[in-house]
């Protein structure tokens, strides 16, 4: 069940990425998710749960990681307003 939902908003995260990546940093980004999911595969295996849970963490900032290092290659070190919360539109007002 965890891997369908790792899958599947993998997936999700890819195809919202793809129009406005370079390739360098969709390959970064590539590469990082493989290496998560291989994490992830060894925490299905683990013997107990305290090891179940820090190795589906470690993906976490495994992907999280690449996801960033992807986004500072095409940002060229600037940030969003949406990643700060300064000057949201979409605020809800």
């Amino acid at each position: 069940m965890k891997k369908l939902i790792f899958t599947a908003a993998a997936a999700s995260a890819a195809l919202g990425l793809a129009a406005c990546q370079s390739e360098q940093a969709d390959a970064v980004e590539d590469a990082a998710e493989d290496q998560a999911e291989m994490i992830d595969e060894m925490a299905d295996e683990a013997p107990t749960e305290a090891q179940e849970e820090a190795l589906e963490s470690r993906a976490d900032m495994v992907e999280e990681q690449g996801e960033e290092a992807a986004n500072r290659m095409d940002d060229d070190g600037e940030i969003a307003p949406s990643e700060t919360g300064i000057g949201d539109t979409q605020d809800g007002m």
